[in-house]
């Protein structure tokens, strides 16, 4: 018998992403717009005004209980222990040997209670490895209340002002990477974090994730935004923008054959913070002298787009790495793209060739991120 593919899961959006003409794709095992109003459209809006995304397929694990911060410290490369209540960080979950489970927010609630938001692809292989790891941890209650919320992410310069008409709680005070709780479009006690995955200012909240409540607020932020020039965006929009702040992706830039240094991602790896997974592995590679390989921006010099996959060469014909994200970049119109080279290959104007439909053309290695927003004056 032929096996048949399990139904996609679909977020309490759909319906209102489907009646609006979105286009639809199967993303990680989720039916979900990879664009409403056109990439472009989209992008340039995050860019320049404001975008809404649902982005309601993340994962949420909340770790209650006296243990739960040794729980998260044995769990992520990050220190947790300097968080403060109202505070998130970026960190990740490894493997004994020091490659990725997956890349997280970790946010603390209370001293007793964490919040680990996890990536939509891996949301079953992630519970799994949590549960495995310190499930049976004094003091500590995992619990996976991944499809207890929608998650709107509300992006751009203008997202404070477009998310400050829905709500009474003052939101310019909450820093980059903290949150707080309050009403948002009379809702009670939803979480407001200010955080997001396109290197714009903006802001994630945490709803009920029932239909109609969900339909409610989606429609509410985009009347809310439309004197803005709000768009609701898609997938395909929020690639080129996290690609365009050089973030990562899992599957991409790292995935549980690629290292934390590899990936460049050392800066999070709290190597003095005491034992967690991945940390013997990590300490090994510094010992023998770093990673053979790094991530590198390669912005193309000859016309052509290095796609994802693509492979790399040196300029004498050897294949050195492949890319693992690449687009034309809307905003900075540029045709950019993240691969991995040998460390010899990855010093910034360094020369190197991507195939293209069996044809060399030629990229260089610049700084990373290829973008980054303007500070405020």
């Amino acid at each position: 018998m032929p096996e048949t593919a399990a139904p996609l899961r679909k977020t309490a959006l759909n319906a209102v992403h489907r009646a609006a003409k979105a286009k639809m794709v199967d993303f990680g095992g989720w039916d979900m717009p990879v664009d409403c109003c056109g990439l472009t459209a989209e992008h340039m809006a995050v860019r320049t005004g404001v975008g809404v995304f649902d982005v309601s397929h993340m994962g949420d694990i909340q770790l209650r209980g006296p243990g739960s911060l040794a729980a998260v410290q044995k769990l992520c490369m990050n220190d947790a222990s300097k968080l403060q209540i109202g505070q998130a960080h970026y960190s990740a979950m490894l493997y004994p040997n020091g490659t990725f489970v997956d890349d997280v927010v970790v946010h603390k609630l209370s001293d007793n209670d964490y919040l680990i938001v996890i990536n939509a692809g891996t949301r079953e292989k992630d519970v799994q490895w949590v549960r495995s790891q310190i499930g049976s941890m004094p003091g500590v209650h995992v619990n996976d209340f991944s499809d207890y919320y929608t998650q709107l992410a509300i992006q751009g310069p203008k997202a404070i002002d477009v998310l400050q008409k829905l709500t009474p709680v003052d939101l310019a005070p909450i820093k980059n990477y903290w949150f707080t709780w309050g009403q948002v479009c009379g809702l009670h006690n939803v979480m407001i974090a200010r955080t997001g995955y396109t290197g714009e200012d903006g802001f994630e909240i945490y709803i009920p994730s029932d239909e109609p409540t969900s339909a409610r607020v989606w429609n509410e932020v985009l009347e809310a935004g439309k004197e803005f020039g709000i768009l609701a965006c898609g997938l395909g929009a929020r690639n080129t923008l996290r690609l365009e702040a050089a973030m990562a992706l899992y599957g991409h830039e790292i995935s549980d054959t690629i290292n934390v240094f590899e990936a460049g991602l050392g800066r999070y790896a709290k190597l003095d913070k005491g034992d967690f997974v991945g940390r013997d592995a990590l300490v090994k590679v510094q010992e023998e002298g770093g990673p053979k390989r790094k991530l590198v921006g390669l912005e193309m010099i000859e016309r052509g787009i290095g796609r994802d996959g693509y492979p790399v060469f040196s300029l004498d014909g050897a294949k050195i790495g492949e890319i693992t994200s690449g687009s034309p970049a809307p905003f900075l119109k540029k045709n950019i793209a993240l691969a991995y080279v040998p460390v010899e290959f990855g010093a910034l104007d360094t020369e190197v060739a991507v195939e293209i439909r069996g044809q060399m053309v030629k990229a260089k290695v610049v700084p990373t991120p290829f973008y980054k927003r303007p500070k405020k004056a």
